[in-house]
């Protein structure tokens, strides 16, 4: 079942973004537009374009964030990779994404102060994450 979905997300996600997409779903409303006069802009008339397009907006956003949430998973799989090869890298920005909001805007104010020139820099711990107790790593357990 998942790789029936898989398969469909991705390939919804191909289609719905591609420039031909773009021009059927244009060509559905001026045909829409179009045939008004012939039903005299009725209720059913303008039912017609409503329902249609609020029952596939509804099935392709499942189908995108399906994609989006499985691209995002190997990215940050990727990057924790990277940081686990990287000899000087922090091992323990790996699964970052699990962390709290709050350690997130700690290490993000880390960053900028990193950004700023050294002269600029305000005198901060230089690593928030292994400032904290519960979130150092022995060096011995750092890489494999």
């Amino acid at each position: 079942m998942r790789e029936i979905f898989r398969r469909l997300a991705y390939t919804t996600a191909d289609v719905v973004g591609s420039p031909w997409a773009f021009l059927v779903g244009v060509l559905v409303v001026l045909v829409w537009g179009l045939s008004g006069p012939y039903f005299r802009f009725s209720d059913t008339w303008q039912l017609v374009i409503n329902t249609g397009t609020t029952i596939v907006t509804f099935l392709v956003v499942f189908l995108i964030q399906g994609a989006q949430n499985r691209d995002s998973r190997a990215l940050h799989l990727k990057l924790d990779e990277l940081l686990r090869a990287v000899d000087h890298a922090r091992t323990s920005l790996v699964a970052l994404e699990s962390r709290t909001d709050e350690e997130l805007d700690r290490l993000q104010k880390e960053f900028e102060h990193l950004r700023q020139p050294p002269g600029e820099r305000l005198e901060q711990c230089p690593d928030i994450l292994a400032c904290e107790a519960d979130q150092e790593v022995p060096p011995s357990q750092e890489r494999p």
